[in-house]
């Protein structure tokens, strides 16, 4: 659906309504085809009111550089008392992204249809098998040390068919990497962990835009791999100030209703409810639930499990390198009872894997029913 308008006039000479025309069936049969067909939507261009509404209730949104979609036009906002504001003011594409309203940003209406074909493909089932990248890369892509930092979307570009990623919303809820993506043809709905970001930590954005991708999924019959390096959920006052208490379970609820085939691939960290979130709701629930050798798993963050663990311990030495020295001991000890293999054995994960071998494990994954 091409979206730009201003939306409805009051007023309106060559449209006949009786009295608000709020009768309209637009708006419930548009929302009524959610999960029968995909639904995508292009703007370009003013996009207000009841176009704006059509707009955001699209499976997949895309909007041009010189786009701007507010609920309410000029018009309606000063007719409201709120202030006189230019077009351009209200709902820029900047401030949009950044609130995850758009998944995808082109450069005009011609690039906007190509991106609109492209994604629709994702819909309408598997393609002829294309290229990967060679998968032993995979072996030494992540640093050695644990505690740095690194872009998944190298992983992505390697793991996936060539050239198939298309990543949703790359400015919104950065923790959490949403794509669509192929695995020899078949598609597939992207859940990965961005530890560049809060550590890759899991705020309420970022919780919000995996559970949409998750709704995304479902509504196009698609399989999930969920790429995880994730410390857990984001903590503390401010987080719970923006809703975390609510948003972040209702992961938990979104998950289980999916019933399509979902692969869960550690890459490295796996702590807490933040991880189970990012693979269903519990290990057991992917159809593959499986870790690279640099998996490492606990009920939080092994640094602040040795804090909050071994405190007293850590406060009966003076600072400096006494403690440093014991709290580095704790903390490899941590480290090793938490390991992928550990997490196997005690069948926590299914399968410590050769990261080479990640592209077969997804595949055997999304053809179970």
């Amino acid at each position: 659906m091409y979206t730009e308008g201003g939306g409805g006039r009051p007023g309106d000479t060559d449209v006949k309504v009786n009295i608000a025309g709020l009768n309209s069936t637009s708006f419930s049969r548009w929302a009524g085809l959610t999960g029968k067909v995909p639904r995508i939507t292009v703007n370009n261009g003013y996009c207000f009111a009841g176009n704006a509404a059509l707009f955001g209730a699209g499976d997949i949104r895309i909007a041009t550089k010189k786009s701007s979609i507010g609920m309410a036009g000029p018009a309606m906002i000063e007719g409201g008392g709120l202030g006189v504001f230019h077009p351009d003011e209200i709902g820029p594409v900047s401030t949009l992204c950044s609130a995850g309203a758009i998944d995808l940003l082109a450069e005009d209406e011609a690039h906007a249809t190509a991106l609109a074909k492209w994604v629709l493909g994702y819909a309408q089932g598997s393609i002829a098998p294309t290229p990967a990248a060679d998968q032993q890369i995979l072996r030494t892509i992540l640093p050695d040390n644990r505690r740095m930092a690194y872009d998944v979307r190298r992983v992505m570009d390697v793991l996936f068919d060539t050239q198939s990623v298309v990543e949703l919303r790359p400015v919104y809820g950065r923790a959490v990497v949403t794509a669509l993506a192929r695995v020899e043809g078949h598609a597939v709905a992207v859940i990965a962990s961005d530890c560049r970001h809060l550590g890759g930590a899991i705020d309420v954005d970022a919780a919000r835009k995996a559970g949409e991708m998750m709704e995304l999924a479902k509504r196009w019959k698609l399989p999930i791999v969920s790429l995880v390096d994730t410390p857990g959920f984001m903590v503390g006052p401010e987080s719970e100030a923006m809703g975390a208490a609510k948003v972040m379970p209702e992961l938990f609820n979104t998950a289980a209703s999916v019933d399509t085939p979902w692969v869960g691939i550690f890459l490295r960290r796996g702590y807490g409810l933040g991880a189970m979130a990012l693979v269903g709701g519990s290990f057991e629930f992917p159809t593959i639930t499986a870790s690279w050798p640099q998996g490492e798993f606990g009920g939080m963050g092994l640094e602040g499990a040795v804090r909050l663990g071994f405190k007293k311990e850590l406060a009966a030495l003076p600072e400096g390198e006494a403690r440093d020295a014991l709290f580095e001991k704790l903390l490899a000890e941590m480290y090793e009872k938490g390991r992928a293999t550990e997490a196997a054995a005690y069948l926590e994960i299914d399968l410590v894997i050769d990261p080479s071998e990640s592209r077969a494990v997804i595949l055997r994954g999304i053809k179970k029913r």
